[in-house]
Order: structure tokens, then sequence, then C-alpha cells
């Protein structure tokens, strides 16, 4: 898939910007700070609903604007789909598909998928565990969308439950607890399970990519750390999306509602929910040690780019949708070394649509160097 076309309004620091694009590689020049990031976000944002930088909606909206709104015009398979999402921080996301008004904002995920690479994904290596869950649930909504929903609702019951173990101690009133402890467990084995099948379905071609960015380190391998003790990445026995949600027999909502019972204590004194999938982790190795705090700088740097490109595999070769993703590569190519450029600009000519910023042209290989915009402050020139 690709998009012909990404308008937005009040999105970051934009008032207005419309850009045409084409399948291949376009490439988006100008300076640091005048907005190439912020329109590559916005495609970001029709993807997933949310942002690579941060973690709330109402940076998105421009000072001053009540409203954000991201238009896309989607290419997939000959068939043209126009989505528009409206971001008011506060309130529920409003969208369109081909201007006819969604009941639901979410109903719109899956027109639009992308995988962007860029700075912060350091963090994926050596940031804290948020960064890696955030990157493992971002890309299970792009792949299956219905995860936004279940997620959603996960966040949901962790907030409220949190409050209740907050009061619970002072007031001594636990009379509700036994139910949100069951909520948490099915919600959070629905998430688990999506997460657990992900992880199996991903290690290979991360494991692929890494090996082609950094052909002389050891193998990486992803494992899945759990707060349920035993709970571990499943093989991979052919389900089909929908079953990649589905805690057959309830195994893992019992198994987090029997932690919940070992733990109440420790929650109740300490006021936090000590069990569920916001308190898992994405572990990295490489070889036989973890590679947070232990990977070289260009280690990482790979790693970070394995993470990206696999991911962009396992969307591309997914048996329900079989269309590439789009393909962002937000200011990296200053941050690799030649050899590392190289590599991934082999990679990215792959993809049906790969979009390109750098502040600096050389930094851009001659194998991605396709239609050309010039990124002013408040306008795009192009394409050249």
């Amino acid at each position: 898939m690709y998009l012909s076309r990404l308008a937005v309004t009040d999105f970051r620091s934009w008032s207005a910007a419309d850009l045409a694009l084409e399948p291949g590689v376009s490439v988006l020049v100008g300076p640091n700070g005048v907005g190439k990031t912020n329109l590559m976000e916005a495609i970001g944002y029709l993807a997933t609903f949310g942002s690579h930088r941060v973690a709330t909606d109402a940076p998105l909206v421009r000072r001053g604007a009540e409203r954000a709104v991201v238009r896309g015009l989607a290419v997939r398979a000959g068939r043209e789909l126009a989505v528009e999402v409206e971001i008011t921080p506060g309130k529920a996301n409003r969208a369109r598909v081909n201007r006819a008004q969604l009941t639901r904002a979410r109903e719109a995920l899956g027109i639009v998928r992308s995988v962007l690479f860029a700075p912060e994904d350091l963090a994926l290596v050596r940031g804290d565990p948020g960064e890696r869950r955030r990157f493992l649930d971002e890309l299970l909504v792009n792949r299956w969308p219905r995860f936004a929903g279940i997620r959603s609702d996960y966040d949901r019951v962790v907030r409220q439950r949190s409050a209740l173990l907050k009061t619970a101690r002072a007031a001594g009133d636990l009379r509700t607890l036994d139910s949100w402890d069951g909520h948490l467990a099915r919600h959070g084995a629905a998430l688990l399970a999506g997460r657990l099948r992900l992880v199996a379905e991903l290690a290979g071609p991360v494991r692929d990519a890494y090996a082609e960015v950094a052909p002389e380190s050891v193998p990486v391998e992803l494992r899945y750390r759990c707060s349920v003790p035993g709970v571990a990445v499943p093989e991979i026995t052919g389900l089909t999306p929908r079953g990649a949600a589905e805690d057959e027999g309830g195994v893992l909502e019992a198994a987090l509602l029997a932690e919940l019972e070992q733990v109440r204590r420790q929650e109740i004194e300490r006021g936090v929910c000590l069990v569920g999938p916001h308190r898992d982790d994405l572990e990295i190795w490489l070889g036989e040690g973890p590679a947070k705090g232990y990977a070289s700088h260009g280690e990482s740097w790979s790693l970070a780019l394995a993470l990206r490109l696999g991911s962009f595999e396992l969307l591309r070769g997914d048996p329900g949708d079989s269309s590439d993703p789009i393909l962002i590569l937000d200011d990296v190519f200053a941050e690799l070394d030649a050899r590392r450029r190289r590599a991934l600009a082999e990679l990215a000519v792959r993809a049906e649509q790969v979009l390109v910023t750098a502040a600096v042209p050389d930094d851009v290989p001659e194998k991605l160097r396709g239609a050309w915009f010039t990124v002013e402050s408040g306008q795009v020139i192009g394409p050249a």
C-alpha cells in the first residue's frame, strides 16, 4: 500500500500542509526544527492512533488550536480509501472513511499501516520497559487493529484498580477488589496472548534483519519476561490472526488470577497493581547476555534498526494483509555509519513506499534518492 496524499491541519507545528506522494522513495529535506518529523508522525498516527514521541494526544495539537486533523489517501491494490482523524485533547478521536463518519474512530485502524524508524528508537534497547511495551502494542494494533480496543480496556481497568488499591488500605473497603481482579485477568489475558504470539513470530525476522545490518555480531534473541511466573513465548502453531488474541482454555486468565491472589497483600500495602502486562518487558539478548547495559553504541543502533525492519517484514508477510506497510526513515542516516547506511538502503528499497527525512542531503544514500521535497518553515516545496 502507499499514501498518495497526506494533509494536516493544526497538527504540531503545522497550521496546514498538503503533500502529493507517489509509490517508491520520497525524501523530505530541510533544517532541523522545520516540521519534517511532525509530518512523519502524522502518518504513524493514522496507522496506530498513537505517537512514537509522546504518550498523550495533547502535544499533537498546535498551540492555540482546539483540535488537529490528519487526512490520508491510501491506495491498496488499486483501490483508494480516504481516512481522516480528528484529534481533540480530552475527548475521543473522531474518524471518517470516504467522508462517512464512523461510530468508533478505531474502526479506521488498518487502512494505513506503517513502520517508522527514528532516533528515539535507541530507547527500545537502552530505555525503560515501557518503551518496549509500547513498541509491542503499537505493532499489535498495526497488525491486528482490534487490539486497540483490548489495550484501551486493559489500561482503563489498571487505572481504576490502582485507584481502588490506593484508598483500600485506609478505608478498609475491599468489597469490589475481587471484581476488578476478574476484569484485569480477563483483559490482561487477551493482551498477553497477543503479545506472546507477536514476539514468537517477530523473533525470526528480527534475527534475520540483525544478521544483515550487523553480520559480524553474535545472534540476537527476543524473550518475553512476564510478571506471571512460568508464562513464556509459545511455539508458533499457525493460529489465525483472531486466534492470536485467544486465551485458549482460559490458561492465562487463570494464571493472572492466581498471581493476583498471591500478591494481594503487597498490592494493598504499596497501593499499586503488581501483576499484569503493564509490568512485563521485552528482553533483547545478544549471544549469552542481555543487550541493555552491554551492547555497544553501534550494536544498539543495529538492534533498534533490526526491531523496525523485522516489524516491516512481519507486516508485509501477514497472510491477512499481504500489502507492504509504508516504511518511514526519519532522520536516521546521520546517526548511522556508512556500512549501516548502505545496509539500511538495500533493505528499504524493497518497500512499495519509503519516506525519508534528512537535514543534510548528503546523508541520504544514493540508492534512496527519489522524489525530492524541500521543507522550510511553514511550507513544503516539491516534489522535484
